[in-house]
């Protein structure tokens, strides 16, 4: 939808949005790991995307990636971002190995990562379609593992098309065992059709 941008929403409408989706992700979640999950929002922001580097803490930090894209009334990409821990700790979880980095991974490690990422940019996207009466189709995920700097590259070359304000949602995945990091990342597209 050309001209939509997040000043147009109410700050506590997108707090609504991330908590409504982070309790449909940590259902799915919980059933995948066979475990009792919870996820919280303890940050829902709009930064400048330039910024988003320093926000994953830093260009060179080794993360796991799940990209869509996006269609119908919002345009743009919805990224999934981990942090190498998190990504080792729920893949370790669910397929019982030792993981202590995301290049160790081996086909069935990524095909986890990819459909954590699935299951949880899925939920965003209900919830963004549900409260705000959008119609919102998503590509197939795409996963990338390499340094933050490297991952956002890829909306960064089609950084003419899109606004300096994303949509940041920090999210705290809990078990009674660990706790897992993440971050959605909604980068809208304002180009014209």
């Amino acid at each position: 939808m050309n001209g939509w941008g997040f000043d147009q929403i109410d700050v506590d409408t997108l707090k609504e949005i991330a908590n409504i989706g982070s309790g449909t992700a940590a259902g799915s979640l919980a059933k995948l790991l066979n475990d009792k999950i919870t996820m919280t929002v303890p940050r829902v922001d709009t930064p400048e995307f330039k910024n988003l580097p320093d926000i994953l803490n830093g260009a060179d930090k080794i993360v796991a990636s799940i990209l869509v894209r996006l269609s119908g009334d919002i345009k743009g990409m919805m990224m999934y971002v981990m942090d190498e821990h998190s990504a080792c700790t729920l893949t370790n979880k669910l397929l019982n190995k030792r993981n202590r980095s995301l290049y160790d991974f081996g086909e069935m490690e990524l095909s986890v990562i990819t459909e954590i990422g699935n299951i949880l940019t899925s939920s965003y996207l209900m919830s963004l379609s549900s409260l705000l009466r959008f119609k919102i189709s998503k590509s197939v995920p795409a996963l990338s593992i390499d340094m933050a700097g490297a991952v956002l590259s890829v909306p960064a070359i089609e950084f003419g098309k899109v606004g300096d304000t994303v949509l940041l949602i920090k999210s705290i995945l809990n078990s009674k065992k660990y706790n897992m990091f993440g971050f959605f990342i909604l980068i809208p597209d304002f180009g014209e059709e």
